[in-house]
């Protein structure tokens, strides 16, 4: 598992959310997390989630955290899995610098209070599973009450840091667990 913090803004359209991004801007083969802070508007035409589209729901904040993570596999069941992990790897993080039990998961998203902290999204494509996550910086423009990191006084840099490696111990520690066990009659 290869992962990448890009210095740079980079804006996200949804239309990252596909086989091969990785590769074709950061040159990263395989399976593969990267991470850049930028704007984010997500329109209709680019949507994943059936559900926000038939809503009329679209994606929009000043600046968010991004995380887009592609595997090397079809099985939507473990890309969602995997995506869920990632949701609670970040509130643990976020529970660590102090932000308290205010935050709260509920399936792929958080929520501090009734404002909302992310967006997440996993699906396939014809040869991976490929799945993004934004957490808010500055959610300014966004469509639904919500919080960034800024207010909680998180930098998300170094959280992005720290969530990508810690991302890559964990699935390789799963790796190593499957690895250790004989299987049974």
């Amino acid at each position: 598992m290869q992962t990448a913090f890009h210095p740079d803004e980079l804006a996200y359209t949804g239309h990252q959310l596909r086989s091969h991004w990785i590769f074709d801007r950061f040159g990263l083969q395989g399976d593969a997390m990267v991470a850049f802070i930028g704007p984010c508007r997500v329109g209709l035409s680019e949507m994943v989630d059936l559900a926000d589209v038939a809503a009329g729901e679209a994606i929009e904040a000043a600046r968010m955290l991004h995380f887009i993570a592609e595997h090397f596999h079809r099985d939507l069941h473990r890309a969602v899995l995997r995506q869920r992990l990632f949701i609670c790897m970040v509130a643990e993080r976020l529970a660590a610098r102090g932000v308290t039990s205010a935050i709260r998961r509920e399936g792929d998203d958080l929520y501090l209070d009734e404002r909302k902290l992310s967006v997440s999204i996993a699906t396939v494509s014809p040869v991976s599973a490929v799945m993004h996550v934004g957490l808010n910086v500055d959610p300014a423009g966004a469509p639904v009450p919500a919080v960034g990191l800024h207010e909680l006084g998180v930098g998300p840099a170094a959280l992005a840091e720290e969530l990508l490696d810690a991302y890559r111990a964990e699935l390789s520690d799963i790796d190593l667990a499957t690895c250790k066990v004989r299987g049974v009659p």
